[in-house]
């Protein structure tokens, strides 16, 4: 069985702090600035750092081995590596207004794509996409070797199962409580106790950093825990991929920071595939493997980070070169 452990530790946490709340009066998780204090944070990042509660550890190993064979099963059919995700000459219109047009990308099983761009130029439509929210109007999508764009809505059922996303507003159930919120993909697949159920949601929210929040309602949480608690949420379907879109969005850089080493813990552990619309550079270069550059309808660049800096590219070098005009003092 694969086997959950902390080679992302960067150190020896100590005893399990948790963020203990007694009810949702005395607890606020933000300061009045809007940013997260900073105490609450320290429990996060340690939480986010440490091992996972035992209650969750056997639950994610199944998940990680689960996609581990499902990889590999992908791979004896097709008789080489395949990406897990990919757009092959995929076209989208609404109207007469271009969105998308023969854009054509990819990501390794295992591996983390992040979107770049300006607005409006389609990340967020590629999500929704995969998602089978929307269908495109040419081209191929494939998710773990299967073409999914002409798939029926019973059939993308199925495929949410393997993939799902994390919305830039969390896309939480506002009137059930946190822990409720998690459950709802265990309870779904009908095959765990209830008992199970409350100690695997106790774990996934204790791994995301949000411990002891389960009776809390989505409102009662900032901006960056509802994203946390998305994800937990995500995890609790045992995905073989994650979407997120815009994880960094309207959350201090703190949170932010927070947010990017928990996605990049789950797919070294998880050996989880992950796609990531953002804007933020320091974001994508911290996590991405491969880099998809939208502009005017194209995929104007697809390769590395580094490939991207070296690119001689005039609008590529002009959006690098107002990042770090926004962004001073980077290297």
């Amino acid at each position: 069985m694969a086997e959950w452990n902390s080679d992302l530790d960067k150190s020896e946490q100590g005893s399990g702090a948790e963020a203990k709340v007694e009810d949702r009066g005395p607890v606020a998780p933000e300061q009045g600035d809007g940013h997260l204090d900073l105490s609450l944070a320290g429990l996060m990042d340690d939480a986010i750092l440490k091992d996972p509660p035992a209650a969750v550890e056997d639950f994610m190993a199944e998940a990680a081995e689960a996609n581990e064979a499902e990889v590999e099963t992908i791979a004896e059919v097709k008789e080489e590596a395949v990406p897990y995700i990919s757009f092959e000459h995929v076209s989208k219109s609404f109207g007469e207004f271009v969105v998308l047009k023969d854009v054509s990308f990819y990501v390794m099983p295992g591996e983390t794509l992040c979107i770049l761009g300006r607005s409006g130029v389609g990340k967020s439509v590629s999500l929704q996409m995969l998602m089978g929210f929307l269908k495109p109007d040419s081209g191929t999508i494939l998710v773990a070797g299967q073409d999914i764009a002409g798939f029926t809505e019973a059939e993308m059922q199925e495929v949410r199962r393997k993939v799902t996303m994390v919305f830039q507003n969390g896309a939480l159930f506002d009137s059930i409580s946190v822990g409720e919120n998690v459950a709802f993909p265990l309870r779904e697949r009908g095959h765990m106790e209830e008992d199970q159920i409350l100690q695997v949601v106790s774990g996934l929210l204790e791994m995301v950093g949000v411990a002891g929040m389960d009776h809390l309602l989505p409102s009662d949480l900032s901006t960056g825990m509802k994203r946390s608690v998305a994800i937990a949420r995500a995890l609790a379907a045992q995905p073989g991929a994650i979407l997120y879109d815009e994880p960094t969005t309207m959350v201090d850089p703190l949170m932010g920071n927070l947010l990017g080493d928990l996605i990049q813990r789950l797919k070294v552990q998880l050996h989880l595939t992950s796609i990531i619309v953002t804007h933020d550079m320091r974001f994508a270069e911290k996590l991405a493997d491969r880099i998809v550059f939208l502009h005017d309808g194209h995929a104007l660049f697809f390769g590395t980070m580094d490939e991207m800096r070296r690119s001689k590219d005039a609008i590529l070098m002009e959006f690098l070169a107002l990042d770090e005009l926004v962004l001073p003092g980077k290297a």
